[in-house]
Protein backbone atom coordinates (compact mmCIF):
# COMPACT_ATOMS: atom_id res chain seq x y z
CA UNK A 1 0.00 0.00 0.00
CA UNK A 2 1.41 3.41 -1.05
CA UNK A 3 1.70 6.09 1.94
CA UNK A 4 1.67 9.89 1.64
CA UNK A 5 4.88 11.48 2.27
CA UNK A 6 4.93 14.31 4.56
CA UNK A 7 6.13 17.15 1.98
CA UNK A 8 3.23 16.41 -0.09
CA UNK A 9 1.24 18.35 2.86
CA UNK A 10 2.57 21.95 2.45
CA UNK A 11 3.19 21.48 -1.63
CA UNK A 12 -0.80 20.82 -1.42
CA UNK A 13 -1.80 23.63 1.19
CA UNK A 14 0.32 26.19 -1.32
CA UNK A 15 -1.79 24.76 -4.32
CA UNK A 16 -5.09 25.47 -2.66
CA UNK A 17 -4.09 28.70 -1.23
CA UNK A 18 -2.77 29.77 -5.13
CA UNK A 19 -5.93 28.86 -6.64
CA UNK A 20 -8.11 30.44 -4.35
CA UNK A 21 -6.42 33.49 -4.94
CA UNK A 22 -6.54 33.08 -8.27
CA UNK A 23 -10.35 32.19 -8.80
CA UNK A 24 -11.26 34.97 -7.02
CA UNK A 25 -9.18 37.36 -8.71
CA UNK A 26 -10.46 36.14 -12.13
CA UNK A 27 -14.29 36.03 -11.31
CA UNK A 28 -13.89 39.94 -10.13
CA UNK A 29 -12.08 40.97 -13.05
CA UNK A 30 -13.33 38.70 -15.60
CA UNK A 31 -16.73 37.21 -14.47
CA UNK A 32 -18.31 40.77 -12.79
CA UNK A 33 -16.06 42.85 -15.17
CA UNK A 34 -14.04 44.18 -11.62
CA UNK A 35 -17.60 45.35 -9.97
CA UNK A 36 -17.74 47.74 -7.61
CA UNK A 37 -19.33 45.70 -4.15
CA UNK A 38 -21.55 47.46 -1.66
CA UNK A 39 -18.59 46.64 1.02
CA UNK A 40 -15.94 49.02 -1.40
CA UNK A 41 -15.53 52.35 -0.10
CA UNK A 42 -16.80 55.02 -2.56
CA UNK A 43 -13.35 56.22 -4.02
CA UNK A 44 -12.12 52.54 -4.24
CA UNK A 45 -11.79 51.00 -7.51
CA UNK A 46 -9.51 47.73 -6.47
CA UNK A 47 -11.10 44.85 -4.53
CA UNK A 48 -9.77 43.46 -1.76
CA UNK A 49 -9.97 39.72 -1.04
CA UNK A 50 -12.49 40.12 1.38
CA UNK A 51 -14.89 41.86 -0.82
CA UNK A 52 -14.70 39.69 -3.14
CA UNK A 53 -14.64 36.55 -0.93
CA UNK A 54 -17.87 38.06 0.67
CA UNK A 55 -19.73 37.33 -2.34
CA UNK A 56 -21.17 34.21 -4.41
CA UNK A 57 -17.91 32.52 -4.13
CA UNK A 58 -17.59 33.07 -0.08
CA UNK A 59 -17.74 29.19 0.03
CA UNK A 60 -14.86 29.16 -2.09
CA UNK A 61 -13.22 31.27 0.07
CA UNK A 62 -14.16 29.33 3.06
CA UNK A 63 -13.09 25.79 1.68
CA UNK A 64 -9.52 27.36 0.64
CA UNK A 65 -8.79 29.15 3.85
CA UNK A 66 -9.81 26.14 5.88
CA UNK A 67 -7.81 23.66 3.53
CA UNK A 68 -4.65 25.67 3.61
CA UNK A 69 -4.55 26.05 7.36
CA UNK A 70 -5.39 22.82 8.36
CA UNK A 71 -2.67 20.96 5.86
CA UNK A 72 -0.07 24.18 6.70
CA UNK A 73 -0.93 22.88 10.57
CA UNK A 74 -0.59 19.34 9.84
CA UNK A 75 2.95 20.48 8.16
CA UNK A 76 4.22 21.59 10.90
CA UNK A 77 3.14 18.83 13.35
CA UNK A 78 4.71 16.48 10.94
CA UNK A 79 7.95 18.39 11.15
CA UNK A 80 7.51 18.13 14.61
CA UNK A 81 6.65 14.28 14.99
CA UNK A 82 9.88 13.79 12.54
CA UNK A 83 12.35 15.31 14.70
CA UNK A 84 10.89 13.66 17.72
CA UNK A 85 11.19 10.03 15.90
CA UNK A 86 14.80 11.06 14.78
CA UNK A 87 14.18 11.15 10.95
CA UNK A 88 14.98 14.93 10.80
CA UNK A 89 17.45 16.41 12.49
CA UNK A 90 15.63 16.62 16.41
CA UNK A 91 15.23 19.42 18.64
CA UNK A 92 17.49 18.12 21.44
CA UNK A 93 17.73 21.31 23.36
CA UNK A 94 14.99 22.89 25.67
CA UNK A 95 15.06 26.22 24.06
CA UNK A 96 14.26 24.45 20.23
CA UNK A 97 11.65 22.79 21.88
CA UNK A 98 10.30 25.67 23.18
CA UNK A 99 11.04 27.39 19.56
CA UNK A 100 9.08 24.60 18.34
CA UNK A 101 6.21 24.70 20.75
CA UNK A 102 5.71 28.68 19.80
CA UNK A 103 5.79 28.15 16.80
CA UNK A 104 2.75 25.45 16.90
CA UNK A 105 1.26 27.31 19.05
CA UNK A 106 1.32 30.96 16.85
CA UNK A 107 0.22 28.88 13.52
CA UNK A 108 -2.82 27.98 15.53
CA UNK A 109 -3.87 31.25 16.29
CA UNK A 110 -3.20 32.61 12.67
CA UNK A 111 -5.58 29.71 11.73
CA UNK A 112 -8.30 30.60 13.90
CA UNK A 113 -8.01 34.11 12.61
CA UNK A 114 -7.89 32.99 8.85
CA UNK A 115 -11.09 30.68 9.34
CA UNK A 116 -13.02 33.03 11.08
CA UNK A 117 -12.62 35.81 9.06
CA UNK A 118 -13.94 33.85 5.83
CA UNK A 119 -16.95 33.05 7.92
CA UNK A 120 -17.34 36.59 9.51
CA UNK A 121 -16.95 38.90 5.93
CA UNK A 122 -16.33 41.94 5.65
CA UNK A 123 -19.80 42.96 4.05
CA UNK A 124 -21.94 41.24 7.16
CA UNK A 125 -19.20 41.56 9.90
CA UNK A 126 -16.47 44.39 9.02
CA UNK A 127 -15.24 44.95 12.70
CA UNK A 128 -15.03 40.88 13.62
CA UNK A 129 -13.72 40.71 9.77
CA UNK A 130 -10.95 42.78 10.76
CA UNK A 131 -10.21 41.52 13.92
CA UNK A 132 -9.42 38.41 12.72
CA UNK A 133 -7.36 39.57 10.07
CA UNK A 134 -5.20 40.73 12.78
CA UNK A 135 -5.22 37.08 14.43
CA UNK A 136 -4.21 35.95 11.17
CA UNK A 137 -1.31 37.85 10.14
CA UNK A 138 0.06 38.19 13.50
CA UNK A 139 0.13 34.26 14.39
CA UNK A 140 1.61 33.55 11.27
CA UNK A 141 4.06 36.37 11.25
CA UNK A 142 5.49 34.87 15.06
CA UNK A 143 5.07 31.51 13.87
CA UNK A 144 7.60 32.32 11.29
CA UNK A 145 9.59 34.50 13.52
CA UNK A 146 9.82 31.33 15.90
CA UNK A 147 10.31 28.81 13.20
CA UNK A 148 13.64 31.06 11.71
CA UNK A 149 15.28 30.73 15.31
CA UNK A 150 14.61 27.17 15.73
CA UNK A 151 15.99 26.46 12.50
CA UNK A 152 19.28 29.33 13.00
CA UNK A 153 20.06 27.11 16.28
CA UNK A 154 19.71 24.07 14.78
CA UNK A 155 21.78 24.91 12.04
CA UNK A 156 23.95 25.96 14.38
CA UNK A 157 24.61 22.87 16.01
CA UNK A 158 24.17 20.65 12.91
CA UNK A 159 26.36 22.59 10.01
CA UNK A 160 26.40 19.25 8.07
CA UNK A 161 22.83 19.54 7.32
CA UNK A 162 22.73 22.50 4.64
CA UNK A 163 19.18 22.32 4.49
CA UNK A 164 18.66 23.76 7.68
CA UNK A 165 20.10 27.07 6.72
CA UNK A 166 18.70 27.06 3.19
CA UNK A 167 14.61 26.49 4.96
CA UNK A 168 16.28 29.46 7.39
CA UNK A 169 17.47 31.84 4.86
CA UNK A 170 13.73 31.02 2.82
CA UNK A 171 11.43 31.78 5.90
CA UNK A 172 13.95 34.91 7.29
CA UNK A 173 13.01 36.47 3.52
CA UNK A 174 9.29 35.83 4.00
CA UNK A 175 9.07 37.23 7.51
CA UNK A 176 11.31 40.68 6.49
CA UNK A 177 8.83 40.68 2.80
CA UNK A 178 6.09 40.89 4.98
CA UNK A 179 6.87 42.71 7.59
CA UNK A 180 7.85 45.30 4.45
CA UNK A 181 4.39 45.08 3.22
CA UNK A 182 2.08 45.10 6.41
CA UNK A 183 3.43 48.25 7.79
CA UNK A 184 2.18 50.09 4.71
CA UNK A 185 -1.04 47.91 4.19
CA UNK A 186 -2.01 49.00 7.83
CA UNK A 187 -0.85 52.65 7.35
CA UNK A 188 -2.59 53.15 4.07
CA UNK A 189 -5.65 50.94 5.69
CA UNK A 190 -5.97 53.29 8.18
CA UNK A 191 -5.80 56.68 6.37
CA UNK A 192 -8.08 55.16 3.82
CA UNK A 193 -5.99 54.85 1.26
CA UNK A 194 -7.70 51.90 -0.25
CA UNK A 195 -6.53 50.96 -3.38
CA UNK A 196 -2.97 50.41 -3.14
CA UNK A 197 -3.17 48.77 0.33
CA UNK A 198 -5.91 46.15 -1.67
CA UNK A 199 -2.82 45.80 -4.19
CA UNK A 200 -0.41 45.12 -1.02
CA UNK A 201 -3.11 42.83 0.22
CA UNK A 202 -2.85 40.97 -2.91
CA UNK A 203 0.85 40.83 -2.24
CA UNK A 204 1.05 39.55 0.98
CA UNK A 205 -0.95 36.55 0.11
CA UNK A 206 0.51 35.51 -2.71
CA UNK A 207 4.12 36.08 -0.52
CA UNK A 208 2.19 33.63 2.03
CA UNK A 209 2.29 30.88 -0.63
CA UNK A 210 5.62 30.89 -0.86
CA UNK A 211 6.08 30.74 2.80
CA UNK A 212 3.76 27.64 2.48
CA UNK A 213 5.71 26.11 -0.32
CA UNK A 214 9.09 25.99 1.97
CA UNK A 215 7.82 23.80 4.30
CA UNK A 216 8.69 21.73 1.48
CA UNK A 217 12.24 21.84 1.82
CA UNK A 218 11.88 21.02 6.04
CA UNK A 219 10.02 17.68 5.56
CA UNK A 220 11.61 16.59 2.16
CA UNK A 221 14.76 15.08 3.93
CA UNK A 222 12.85 12.60 5.69
CA UNK A 223 12.38 11.11 2.09
CA UNK A 224 15.39 9.37 3.00
CA UNK A 225 14.32 7.76 6.28
CA UNK A 226 11.12 6.17 5.28
CA UNK A 227 12.72 2.92 4.87
CA UNK A 228 14.70 2.95 8.75
CA UNK A 229 16.88 4.90 10.04
CA UNK A 230 17.54 8.32 11.15
CA UNK A 231 18.63 11.34 10.35
CA UNK A 232 22.30 10.47 10.53
CA UNK A 233 21.69 7.73 8.30
CA UNK A 234 22.77 9.05 4.88
CA UNK A 235 25.58 10.99 6.15
CA UNK A 236 27.12 8.44 8.27
CA UNK A 237 26.80 5.92 4.92
CA UNK A 238 28.43 8.18 2.56
CA UNK A 239 31.44 8.64 5.16
CA UNK A 240 31.73 5.04 5.22
CA UNK A 241 31.74 4.67 1.70
CA UNK A 242 34.01 7.00 1.10
CA UNK A 243 36.44 5.23 3.24
CA UNK A 244 35.95 1.56 2.89
CA UNK A 245 39.17 -0.11 2.64
CA UNK A 246 39.24 -2.51 0.14
CA UNK A 247 38.78 -5.86 0.30
CA UNK A 248 41.60 -7.89 2.29
CA UNK A 249 43.07 -4.67 4.07
CA UNK A 250 43.34 -4.71 7.61
CA UNK A 251 41.40 -2.64 9.31
CA UNK A 252 45.00 -1.92 10.99
CA UNK A 253 45.17 -0.09 7.85
CA UNK A 254 42.51 2.69 8.65
CA UNK A 255 43.86 5.63 10.25
CA UNK A 256 43.47 5.71 14.00
CA UNK A 257 41.00 8.52 14.19
CA UNK A 258 38.72 6.96 11.88
CA UNK A 259 38.53 3.41 13.28
CA UNK A 260 37.56 5.23 16.57
CA UNK A 261 34.82 6.91 14.55
CA UNK A 262 33.01 3.98 12.93
CA UNK A 263 33.23 2.56 16.71
CA UNK A 264 31.44 5.58 18.05
CA UNK A 265 29.04 5.56 15.23
CA UNK A 266 28.51 1.54 15.82
CA UNK A 267 26.66 2.22 18.65
CA UNK A 268 24.62 4.93 17.72
CA UNK A 269 21.09 4.34 18.86
CA UNK A 270 18.05 4.14 16.38
CA UNK A 271 16.33 7.51 17.53
CA UNK A 272 19.59 9.48 18.06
Amino acid sequence: MMRLSYWVFPIIAGLVWLGMLLGLLLHWVIDTHSEHYPSMSANQHIAYISDVGAQELKPLFIVGCVLTTVLLDTSFLSDRWLRHRGRLVPNSTRGEKILSGLTIFCALIGTVGLILLSIFDTARHPRLHDLFLGFFIVGYLFSAIFVCWEYQRLGIRHPEHNILAVSFWIKLAFVLVTIALAIPFVVLTRYQIYNPAAVLEWIIALVFSFYVFSFYVDLYPAMDTKRGGNYRTRTWNARHQAHKPEEGASDRSMPHTHRRDLEDDAGLPSNF
